[in-house]
């Protein structure tokens, strides 16, 4: 029996209690959320399940080696102490990441160059022979935390950021993070069980999303490698069994999921992402112009979009989005339309009160994930006239 080892899952700040979620569903073990991550117990096989399946998780750690940090010298001292060859051998490639909350160092540059030198040092003592410094293509990933004096030293599982789902090569100016955008789409309630609409496209980030969840297909199933690929004890039969039973739980989506975008050389981008992740026979992608059309789908309609906010894109800002309000509220009725923006002065032009507003963080930018339930009728009927069992 695989020995249970305890991990941490990274996130965006707002998606602690979704992630959490996640992780439960996939049956991990004492899962305990705090800011920006989640911690949780699991096996070598789950370490592969979690990086495969989580949509809303940017890394996976695996702590190594916990200990008191005041200044270089018991740094260096603590990372000594750890004997590296459990983890490479002086002929691999590594590189330190480096988090620091403390007054004690200045520089996460610094700790990084600490950190490698007793590294380095401990192979050559022993060995005659050192490990080098590969910032692109490591074989073995090292993650360093320190707030205020205590060091926390983990094995980064995930290497490149999870946000790479491997099926996003084309983009457009400023395209929507995968995490974040599956992070909104779960906090929205999309759940696959009605129509979605992104009416601002681009590249079809929400759409890949939105598709896959709706089929339960696994977010990492398009990426090209992880890191815990290149670790010694790498099991490459244990991956096949966990990719193929996660596979298994692949679900029927029986409803339409559809982009619009105006620009010609956005809705080309979007198709081809689309093909990469081998999503085209759920999406249907147009070249339309959100203002100038109408809900199409008789049932409920989920919307979820990413417009512009006027930070890398050039609009204006007060009637664009007082546009977006007329839109909703004249063509769209029985619709739940939510959308992100780090422009908080923008949404007083939409001219409708959201239901929910949920704060959230785009890169650096604050921002406000909003609802807005565009009613049947008006609101007031909906209430005067109840539907009868």
């Amino acid at each position: 029996m695989e020995n249970n080892f305890r991990m941490i899952a990274k996130t965006f700040f707002g998606f602690e209690e979704i992630l959490e979620k996640e992780l439960l569903q996939l049956g991990a073990q004492d899962v305990t959320p705090g800011i920006r991550m989640v911690s949780f117990i699991g096996d070598k096989g789950f370490m592969y399940k979690a990086n495969i399946a989580l949509r809303t998780a940017l890394k996976i750690l695996k702590p190594i080696y916990h200990f008191r940090v005041t200044n270089e010298e018991s740094l260096y001292k603590g990372i000594s102490g750890i004997n590296w060859a459990n983890y490479m051998n002086s002929n691999m490639t590594f590189v330190i990441d480096s988090t620091v909350h403390s007054d004690k160092f200045n520089h996460t540059e610094f700790v990084s160059q600490k950190t490698k030198d007793a590294i380095v040092d401990q192979f050559r003592t022993r060995t005659g022979q050192r490990p080098s410094v590969d910032k692109d293509h490591p074989d073995v990933r090292i993650n360093i935390h320190i707030d205020k004096d205590q060091c926390s030293v983990a094995l980064d599982t995930s290497g490149a950021s999870l946000h790479h789902r491997g099926y996003r090569t084309a983009t457009n100016i400023a395209p929507i993070n995968e995490v974040l955008g599956a992070g909104m789409l779960l906090l929205s309630g999309w759940d696959g069980q009605g129509d979605f609409l992104d009416p601002m496209c681009g590249s079809g980030t929400l759409l890949a999303e939105a598709a896959m969840i709706a089929c339960n297909i696994p977010a990492n199933i398009n990426r090209k490698e992880f890191a815990f690929e290149k670790w010694s004890d790498w099991d490459n039969q244990l991956f096949d069994v966990v990719t193929d039973s996660l596979l298994k739980k692949v679900r029927e989506f029986h409803y339409t999921i559809t982009g619009y975008d105006k620009a010609p050389s956005a809705v080309q981008k979007a198709k081809d992402n689309i093909k990469n992740a081998n999503l085209d026979e759920y999406i249907k992608i147009e070249e339309r112009d959100f203002f100038d059309t109408e809900k199409e789908t008789k049932g409920p309609l989920h919307m979820a979009f990413n417009p512009p906010y006027g930070e890398r894109i050039d609009i204006q800002m007060e009637r664009f989005y007082a546009t977006i309000g007329d839109t909703l509220k004249k063509s769209y009725p029985g619709t739940n339309a939510w959308f992100i923006t780090a422009n908080l002065e923008a949404l007083k032009f939409v001219g409708l009160k959201p239901s929910r507003k949920i704060k959230l963080f785009n890169g650096s930018l604050e921002a406000r994930l909003v609802k807005y339930e565009m009613y049947e009728g008006s609101k007031r009927a909906k209430f005067m006239n109840p539907i009868e069992d």
